[in-house]
């Protein structure tokens, strides 16, 4: 399975026809936040697949455009404080004939769940206290503890915008990480936590870290992730 994951960026090439060509065989797509809506819903529309979002930091309260006014990327869905399944994954290029699956994933639907924003820093919207994630984190806790009962596992892939706390963060106060991300990565141990809100200036910044089974990814930009 492919994720294409974007986050805080406008990149040419994705916002052309060409993201058709370059992308053509993703099934999933994600957003990270701190992007126009217009952007994450041209995506969308180009390659046809389904996306989920969380908003960023310096997300807009209503976007303003010649399609009229938006408050969120038309046809994506939000998911903060959510633990959703997506389930129409398993035919996404993967159905041979007479409806027979080639996939080998060992599963056949794909658990998201996510958190939006950044720790406070100012009085921006979308920012919130490090005791505020940690009841954000804390209301998907049932959710994620009847998914490890009936299906086995808690969840695949966790989507913020924010990193978690000592991974891609930094030491200033619109940059820390989130202790409560942490700890759901320890305790849950998604394949994937996929964020944004960290900005790469040089090739040699990390950008993917294994913390004990999940993949940490920052997606500024863009990010092909396969899972």
């Amino acid at each position: 399975m492919k994720i294409l994951s974007i986050s805080d960026k406008i990149v040419d090439v994705i916002y052309s026809p060409a993201c058709r060509e370059k992308f053509p065989d993703v099934d999933l797509l994600i957003s990270c936040g701190d992007l126009p809506y217009y952007y994450v819903e041209y995506v969308l529309t180009i390659l046809d697949k389904p996306l989920y979002y969380v908003r960023g930091n310096h997300a807009s309260t209503v976007e303003y455009a010649q399609q009229g006014a938006r408050t969120e990327p038309r046809g994506a869905i939000d998911l903060h404080r959510k633990a959703l399944t997506e389930k129409n994954l398993i035919f996404a290029g993967v159905e041979g004939n007479a409806g027979r699956l080639k996939t080998s994933l060992p599963f056949k639907h794909l658990i998201l769940a996510g958190v939006e924003g950044s720790i406070r820093y100012n009085t921006g919207d979308h920012q919130y206290t490090q005791g505020e994630m940690w009841l954000m984190i804390y209301s998907l806790v049932p959710r994620l503890l009847w998914n490890r009962l009936a299906r086995g596992r808690a969840l695949d892939v966790f989507v913020t915008h924010a990193p978690p706390c000592g991974i891609h963060d930094k030491t200033d106060r619109a940059h820390v990480g989130v202790d409560a991300f942490r700890w759901l990565d320890q305790t849950f141990r998604p394949k994937l936590h996929l964020h944004g809100h960290i900005h790469i200036y040089q090739h040699a910044e990390i950008t993917e870290t294994l913390f004990g089974e999940t993949r940490v990814i920052n997606t500024y930009g863009h990010r092909l992730t396969e899972i």
